[in-house]
């Protein structure tokens, strides 16, 4: 049974499986392969370079994509936005940050508007507003997130949306996940950690091998590489990545690492320049249990969007059974 829901009305997509917009990972041929596979990809616009958007807009040559940015660091520059709106994406997606003073440049185009949201009071500022989408993460994602568990926060933000498609995100990264949040009241699921070892990915060869051989055990939320990255995020927001010798030694020790931090900031940059993935940030989520093998973005769609069909078939038989032994 083929899985429809008002997702895929909404943003004209036969499955309703978003790739998640991650900074530096998620670029033009990984978002294209994953709607050239019936889903949308959302190119991570990141914390702002405008060659490199343009450059991955490019690469996804004339697929029908969507971009996503960091709010808190669109706000300094605002014209990147432009940027992305002027090639017509099927999807603007805006996390951590006030989106609303965007709205109105948003809103003299056909992009559909989603916004991610980790409170409840983020989520009603959504709604209030009249996005077109919303997405809500659970703590469980890989990037930055809040507090909340996915499993009862997506339908408590169903609860709230009306009409307004909810997409589920944090934890979701196969056709189990995706069957669970649509029973859960989700429209949809965004998946980033799912596609982060894929071919296309942007993420380099030592991090994809890291998040194949990482387990959700082995990850763990805090500042330490932001503070090493110096990008100061707004509070209320950390990141989950794999766990390393460089989170191991400072993410109980924070005031430590700022009083290194001259030191370790040219620790953690030569990492990065040599992509020692012991060190520099390997960025997935609780997931990365299910992500097994490098493949292609379309292998990972098609095997999500099949075995949802069928887990949804099981448990539907699975109920019809249980009523029928009810009902002898």
């Amino acid at each position: 049974m083929p899985i429809h829901t008002p997702l895929c009305d909404l943003l004209k997509i036969k499955h309703p499986l978003l790739l998640a917009p991650m900074a530096g990972v998620s670029g033009g041929a990984l978002a294209a392969a994953v709607s050239q596979a019936g889903g949308i990809g959302l190119i991570g616009g990141g914390y702002g370079d405008a060659d490199w958007l343009e450059r991955e807009l490019n690469a996804a040559r004339d697929a029908r994509i969507g971009v996503g940015f960091i709010t808190w660091s669109l706000v300094r520059q605002p014209h990147l936005l432009d940027i992305a709106l002027d090639r017509d994406p099927a999807a603007l997606m805006l996390s951590f940050g006030d989106f609303r003073p965007f709205l109105p440049r948003i809103r003299r185009g056909q992009t559909k508007l989603i916004v991610q949201v980790q409170t409840l009071d983020q989520a009603r500022e959504a709604i209030d507003a009249g996005v077109d989408a919303i997405v809500a993460q659970g703590t469980e994602a890989g990037g930055h997130g809040g507090t909340r568990s996915t499993l009862p926060f997506v339908p408590a933000v169903v609860d709230l949306a009306g009409g307004i498609p909810v997409i589920a995100a944090g934890g979701v990264a196969d056709g189990r996940g995706l069957a669970a949040a649509l029973a859960l009241g989700a429209a949809g699921a965004l998946c980033g950690t799912a596609f982060f070892a894929s071919d296309e990915s942007l993420a380099s060869d030592n991090a994809k091998q890291a998040a194949i051989g990482c387990n959700g055990d082995n990850t763990e939320r805090s500042s330490v590489f932001d503070i090493a990255r110096g990008l100061e995020w707004p509070s209320g927001w950390n990141l989950r990545t794999m766990r390393n010798s460089f989170t191991r030694k400072w993410s109980g020790n924070v005031n430590g690492l700022a009083e290194n931090l001259a030191v370790e900031q040219i620790r953690f940059e030569t990492a990065q320049e040599f992509d020692d993935p012991d060190i520099a940030a390997v960025i997935v989520g609780e997931a990365a249990d299910l992500v097994c093998c490098k493949e292609p973005a379309r292998a990972i769609v098609n095997r999500t969007i099949s075995d949802a069909e069928t887990n949804i078939l099981r448990i539907s038989q699975l109920v019809d059974s249980t009523i029928g032994r009810k009902n002898r």
